[in-house]
């Protein structure tokens, strides 16, 4: 695990990756949505990548962790926001499972690099 930024790190690069397909997703939602689902799964989406950063950033064992929680969070939220958006009509069964095993393969990612370094945490 010595990467030397963030973005040599192949779960950021897929929760990158996750943000932008995100995006696309929601490009052509209803105007009405732009405050609320658009704006809501774009955050959580985006939030994922930006808490892994904002963890290899840190220097403490504690706060790496906090932030890779968070990050583990924003992909649950998006998750949910995906299902609603399904649920509603907004988005293809396809694009909606696609995305779903897309965000399960990153949160085994994430599992790992917690489970990593609560194990060089523990004396």
């Amino acid at each position: 695990m010595g990467y030397k930024s963030f973005e040599d790190m192949p779960v950021w690069q897929k929760a990158m990756e996750l943000a932008v397909r995100i995006f696309n997703l929601t490009e052509h939602l209803p105007r009405k949505e732009d405050y609320s689902l658009t704006s809501q799964i774009r955050k959580s989406s985006l939030s994922v990548s930006g808490n892994i950063a904002e963890g290899f950033g840190r220097k403490h064992t504690k706060d790496k962790l906090n932030f890779y929680y968070h990050s583990r969070g924003s992909l649950s939220e998006t998750k949910s926001h995906l299902i609603y958006g399904r649920r509603v009509g907004y988005f293809e069964k396809k694009d909606v499972e696609d995305l779903i095993d897309f965000i399960e393969e990153i949160w085994k990612e994430l599992n790992s690099l917690i489970n990593s370094l609560t194990q060089k945490s523990q004396p």
